[in-house]
């Protein structure tokens, strides 16, 4: 008699042999949680999606639901001249980021739904606008991911700037896994990079294949959470969610192709199988992978000696399981991981402020400072 496929069998199968099979270590360290508190600088904000610092006094905050707020000294004030943002599933007011000149050109970025388009529904956006007290002025669209879906899920999106006048910004598979991320003439899964003005750098890597999205600068992506750039070599680093295992870590090269969802360590939410692959010719390998899931968003690293025995380490929040993780770096691998601030809340954001502490956007309390005892 042919015997029954058993998913929760094949799932701890596949789980033990990713643990197994990762040169990177698989276990968390959960280190003494009095060492470590939190200082609210503002609270209110039920997902606070993005942030970033004009001073060490004020920032700007995005609330997922469409408000950007200006925060001074603990105050939140709601910037008006927003587009209208489209609010779906995992969609909505994302990443905010200042222009590298803001303090001369007071310019700023955004990633958000927007309904521009024929079809109905929405995708991913990147908007530039002026920032003048608490309005916006001069509003303009960048990019606009088509077409429009009424799909929730996988939207991206953060924003990041390299040192020779790029922007890099991500928008996720938009819930169509099996074609959009490796296609090349389609939007969604795929890592975007712009002049500063918006239009096309000429030495994209696609900008001459027929047909191609001429911003995409990599691809194979699942859904980027999280980005930032590594402080001594300019590399931009991304997160992304896996399905059911699978969380990614990697650092983007030009044209690169990351594989989704031909190659990945994850498996459906199911228990079933995407693919008995997790490598393939021209395929890059992520730098690290969770198995399981922590369903990481927002990822800085910690450069300023503030923190004691932190510098250079990077950390990722967690929203499934509620807390920040540590990876300490050492010859280009993770030898370790700690659980900072366990069950803090829902993480959805990660960043190094001007003064050098660290910030998190944690859901329905607001943005936190991390303090180490």
């Amino acid at each position: 008699m042919k015997k029954k496929f058993s998913p929760l069998l094949y799932l701890g199968v596949f789980y033990l042999t990713s643990c197994i099979s990762q040169e990177n270590p698989p276990l968390i360290e959960t280190p003494d949680q009095s060492k470590f508190s939190t200082l609210t600088i503002v609270d209110g904000i039920d997902v606070p999606w993005g942030m970033d610092f004009i001073s060490e006094n004020e920032l700007l905050v995005t609330e997922k639901k469409g408000t950007l707020y200006l925060v001074k000294n603990g105050n939140k004030t709601e910037v008006s001249g927003l587009p209208e943002i489209y609010q779906r599933g995992q969609g909505g007011l994302l990443d905010v980021a200042l222009h590298p000149d803001f303090k001369n050109n007071k310019i700023i970025y955004f990633t958000a739904g927007s309904i521009v388009g024929e079809e109905e529904g929405g995708n991913t956006a990147l908007y530039c606008a002026e920032l003048n007290g608490n309005s916006l002025s001069n509003l303009k669209l960048l990019y606009k991911a088509s077409p429009n879906t009424k799909k929730g899920q996988h939207w991206g999106s953060r924003i990041v700037f390299d040192n020779q006048g790029h922007l890099y910004f991500g928008i996720g598979d938009r819930g169509n896994r099996d074609v959009n991320p490796q296609d090349l003439k389609r939007d969604g899964g795929k890592i975007y990079r712009l002049n500063l003005d918006g239009s096309i750098p000429e030495d994209n890597p696609f900008v001459n294949e027929q047909g191609a999205k001429e911003a995409t600068y990599s691809y194979g992506h699942r859904n980027p959470q999280g980005m930032t750039v590594h402080p001594k070599t300019g590399e931009i680093w991304e997160n992304e969610h896996g399905p059911k295992g699978g969380d990614e870590i990697n650092i983007i090269k030009k044209g690169n192709n990351y594989g989704w969802p031909l190659i990945t360590y994850g498996i459906n939410y199911s228990g079933t199988p995407i693919t008995d692959k997790r490598s393939m010719p021209g395929m890059e390998q992520p730098f690290y992978y969770w198995v399981p899931s922590i369903a990481p968003s927002g990822m800085a690293f910690s450069t300023s000696g503030v923190y004691k025995k932190w510098k250079g380490d990077l950390f990722v929040g967690s929203l499934k399981f509620k807390y920040l993780e540590r990876l300490v770096l050492k010859k280009g691998k993770v030898v370790k991981r700690e659980k900072i601030l366990n069950e803090i809340g829902r993480v959805r954001n990660v960043k190094e402020g001007p003064d050098g502490y660290l910030y998190l956007g944690v859901e329905g309390k607001g943005i936190l400072k991390v303090i180490k005892n």
